[in-house]
């Protein structure tokens, strides 16, 4: 039905099918100015049939009646009408009005009079089927309903393409901390490497410093023994230890010209030293301490110091008794057959080191051998 409202323009309002039956004819109302505006509007009688018109105002107030009554609510726009009338989209205006008929069973008013949500339900159902069961209005809102529907569909590629541009990016990333995490793997494998290189060679440095330790421990064990079993006797416990003299001034910075590092250069030849002590209070007095009697002893016997300054040595503690001891305190062993005996003794002293010397040499390639294979390993 098209009206004619005022001033206005020509406005095209589509009523709903089920109100054409009250309205029978379509009045044209001029649009002159100031002129009295009305239309008609043939209401049915009763049984009779009988028709009767009355004068209703026309203009703005029409234009906002006709627009109020026959609005449809915005947000029913935004819903899939034939999903809530649950038809399909080519479904005939029969089957519309016989889904509507059906959906409004379950959620008309009266039967639900205290649930809002089923009124509200009652009302889009009915718009539903205002929008459908008219032609033109069923178009204009195909057509909505068509460009919602590829817009949804162009939303959803640039969806999947930001989707796969997004997994293509975390893909790159993760490959790249793959890459970092490889690089830090390796870095750090090689410094464990390194470390526990590291660590070995300081093990068989250690290793090889307590076997020494333990090889001297065993030789003074060995020549403590053997000095017992030789015969010789110690005067109360302890290392031997000799005093030693030389004639020294006390302005003599040079000591006589003997300090320590000379004096362990004279007497380490006949053993091993333990301790050597200078006396700071008295000038030209000396301690010394061999790890053996027969060191010491040998000493004794042969040391004579510098040629310019000849040093006196005298027992402190350890001394044999096969020595002869003057008043002096001095010793002076046999001529002809202890000078040979204590020459003999020194050469095989001499030939002892050597040979201790060759197997602690081969003692450490073996282990050192040993330390390669297991690290093969």
């Amino acid at each position: 039905m098209t009206w004619h409202a005022g001033n206005c323009s020509s406005l095209d309002f589509h009523l709903p099918s089920g109100e054409e039956r009250f309205l029978k004819r379509k009045v044209h109302v001029s649009q002159k100015p100031n002129r009295c505006r009305g239309t008609k509007e043939w209401e049915k009688g009763g049984k009779e049939k009988k028709a009767r018109a009355r004068i209703i105002p026309v203009g703005n107030c029409l234009k906002k009646r006709v627009l109020r009554e026959m609005a449809v609510d915005k947000e029913l726009l935004e819903l899939d009408l034939y999903a809530l009338l649950g038809v399909v989209e080519k479904a005939t205006d029969k089957e519309i009005k016989k889904a509507y008929r059906q959906k409004a069973l379950t959620c008309h008013p009266d039967k639900h009079p205290d649930n809002p949500k089923a009124a509200e339900l009652f009302h889009q159902l009915s718009q539903a089927l205002t929008v459908l069961t008219d032609a033109a209005a069923k178009v204009a809102y195909d057509r909505v309903r068509k460009a919602k529907k590829q817009a949804a569909e162009r939303t959803q590629k640039l969806d999947e393409r930001r989707k796969k541009v997004k997994l293509d990016l975390e893909a790159r990333e993760k490959e790249a901390h793959s890459q970092v995490s490889k690089a830090e793997e390796i870095e750090i494998t090689r410094t464990l490497e390194q470390e526990i290189q590291r660590l070995r060679e300081e093990g068989s440095r250690q290793l090889e410093e307590q076997q020494k330790l333990i090889q001297e421990q065993i030789r003074l064990e060995k020549e403590r023994i053997r000095s017992k079993q030789d015969g010789y006797g110690g005067h109360g416990t302890g290392t031997p230890k000799l005093k030693l003299r030389w004639k020294c001034k006390k302005e003599d910075e040079t000591n006589g010209g003997y300090s320590k590092e000379i004096l362990l250069q004279i007497l380490q030849k006949y053993g091993e030293v333990l301790n050597l002590l200078i006396s700071n209070k008295k000038s030209g007095s000396a301690v010394v301490e061999f790890a053996t009697v027969k060191a010491a002893e040998m000493a004794v016997k042969n040391e004579v110091g510098l040629t310019y300054n000849p040093l006196k040595i005298t027992w402190l503690e350890g001394q044999p008794q096969s020595s002869t001891v003057f008043a002096d305190g001095t010793i002076h062993p046999h001529i002809s057959q202890d000078s040979v005996v204590s020459e003999r003794d020194y050469e095989s002293l001499v030939m002892m080191r050597m040979r201790q010397a060759s197997e602690r040499q081969k003692l450490i390639e073996k282990m050192k051998q040993e330390d390669e294979e297991e690290s093969c390993t």
